[in-house]
């Protein structure tokens, strides 16, 4: 993960800025949580301004970038999280499970370093319905070989809450389907560029030329036109979080 990430985030602090409303359900499942261990932290994102944050990543490219604060920042990987058994109130991952070398493993060390809840944002591969994907069949392929499949959480961290996190139609965090309703947008190679999935396939050329004629011809706003006046829609982002 820190190869690539150490080239992803050379823009990932612009085009990948926390949403309030993402953020607010994360905060309201960390609970009374003090201290919180954030694993596979990046830039920052979603780190709440009221606790007492340690946060851990191993690329250095992303910790660069973290704007400044009081949190206590270290460099390393989630399957070897440097601290003692219950060290934190809580721990939190968001949308980073799918890049571990083990997920299993770091998954099991945020249970053995947290006394409390574990709240973690990621995406259920199963899901279907996302139209970029019918553009770029490969999407599919990709997150089905690298999302971790929503039971693995309840099989490494014991009895789970499992919650959708619908998609705001304005998401200002730049991942991939945050753009649902702005397809213009995944046109635009730096936006592309701090999106992992287009690092992970192969060229995509052909499939966004048809996406720009779709655009240009109205071909899209036809095919889609039930999503155009919706202001959030749930494309498989899952809140999980620790009983």
């Amino acid at each position: 993960m820190s190869n690539l990430y150490d080239t992803i985030g050379i823009n990932y602090s612009e085009l990948r800025k926390p949403d309030t409303r993402i953020g607010e359900l994360i905060g309201t499942a960390l609970g009374t949580a003090r201290t919180v261990l954030n694993v596979g932290a990046g830039t920052g994102s979603y780190e709440p301004s009221d606790r007492q944050i340690t946060a851990i990543d191993p690329s250095a490219e992303m910790i660069g970038q973290r704007a400044p604060s009081a949190t206590r920042v270290m460099q390393g990987r989630a399957e070897a999280l440097p601290f003692d058994d219950d060290s934190f109130d809580a721990s939190m991952a968001v949308l980073t499970v799918h890049h571990w070398s083990d997920p299993a493993k770091g998954l099991a060390e945020m249970r053995r370093v947290t006394r409390d809840q574990i709240v973690i944002l990621t995406y259920d591969p199963s899901v279907r319905g996302f139209w970029l994907a019918d553009y770029i069949p490969e999407l599919i392929a990709l997150d089905e070989a690298q999302m971790p499949k929503i039971g693995d959480y309840e099989a490494s961290l014991g009895s789970v809450d499992i919650s959708p996190v619908p998609i705001p139609h304005d998401c200002t965090d730049g991942f991939l389907c945050a753009y649902w309703r702005r397809p213009a947008a995944y046109l635009d190679p730096r936006i592309r560029g701090a999106i992992s999935s287009f690092w992970a396939i192969d060229d995509v050329s052909e499939a966004l030329s048809r996406l720009r004629a779709d655009l240009e011809s109205g071909a899209w706003a036809e095919r889609y036109s039930d999503l155009q006046n919706l202001d959030a829609c749930d494309f498989g982002y899952r809140l999980v979080v620790t009983n």
